[in-house]
């Protein structure tokens, strides 16, 4: 089994036989938590990259997701939600998705329709004003917002920050994606390609299967397990009959939390477990044997190790 996320060779429908000079370059989706980055890279990359959750800042780190469009490689950066940082988790997620963006070919600032320019998105536009890379603004969620106040924010953003184009999308629907893909795919810049054509993301299987048990622990207990929890896959073993053998530790920091992630009489593990178990199944196309484990580690938000698992550099102060 290979360590990145691929495609099975007979499901891509990519044309192998193209003509003329490729593209390839990166893209940074950068933006407020909740405005649909994870939704969006996973629509454009035809594909699960990045998980998905209702609670805020569920993307800790930059997840790459990798897309071929006529002669381009396009290779989205998914980059954690921009707020105002209170903890050392916090500053190290906004610093990551700073740095994802300056490393980036071009910049795509992704605005919730809905929420408008309240709150983060101001900000970010303020901070983007001396960020030297060509940037775009994709309004997200445009079904669910009247077409005149579209024009108004899309107005307004582009008064604070000079924008080379502006796309109205649905990343849920896909409405308006066929047109961003396009646009890059055009505009990325002439060169080979940095992955092989059938891998989707380069996010080691790994660290992918600890993301997949972290989106369906959000899933089930987002309204009861606080934001500090964590998941590492600490065994994965490949088995004589195909399976895999695969052991994960899910950190909480009090006894409290434990029992929240466990549940009465260890249901919402099992629950936690059956639903990850099964999409891994489905990516991996092996059978999973999966084991979870609850365990304590308080302040682990203060711990450099975790930070690095995570794919985070730990801030000092």
């Amino acid at each position: 089994m290979t360590d990145k996320l691929e495609l099975n060779p007979a499901d891509d429908a990519a044309d192998t036989t193209r003509s003329g000079p490729t593209h390839s370059g990166f893209v940074a989706l950068i933006g407020a938590t909740n405005a649909g980055k994870s939704t969006l890279v996973n629509r454009l990359v035809g594909a699960k990259v990045s998980i998905v959750s209702h609670k805020v800042q569920t993307t800790r780190a930059i997840v790459r997701g990798i897309a071929i469009h006529k002669n381009a490689q396009i290779v989205f950066m998914d980059t954690p939600g921009i707020f105002k940082p209170r903890r050392r988790l916090d500053r190290a997620m906004v610093t990551t998705a700073w740095g994802g963006a300056k490393d980036a070919d071009v910049i795509m600032l992704l605005i919730d329709s809905e929420r408008g320019l309240k709150g983060d998105a101001s900000t970010i536009l303020e901070g983007l004003k001396d960020v030297p890379q060509r940037k775009i603004l994709a309004l997200n969620k445009i079904d669910q917002v009247r077409h005149e106040d579209l024009l108004q924010l899309a107005a307004q953003a582009n008064e604070m920050v000079e924008f080379d184009r502006t796309f109205m999308i649905s990343a849920t629907n896909g409405s308006g994606c066929d047109d961003v893909m396009d646009y890059l795919a055009k505009e990325l810049p002439e060169g080979p390609w940095y992955y092989p054509e059938d891998q989707i993301s380069d996010l080691p299987m790994r660290q992918l299967a600890a993301e997949i048990t972290r989106e369906k622990l959000f899933l089930r207990l987002h309204q009861e397990l606080p934001y500090s929890s964590h998941v590492e896959t600490e065994k994965w073993e490949e088995r004589k009959d195909g399976s895999v053998r695969i052991e994960q530790v899910i950190y909480v920091e009090r006894d409290s939390q434990k029992k929240i992630a466990l549940g009465k009489n260890g249901e919402a593990i099992k629950a936690i477990s059956m639903a990850s178990r099964k999409e891994l199944s489905e990516i991996l196309e092996q059978p999973v044997h999966l084991f979870l484990f609850v365990k304590v580690r308080e302040n682990w938000g203060d711990d450099p190790e975790r930070f690095r698992e995570m794919g985070l550099e730990f801030p000092r102060s």
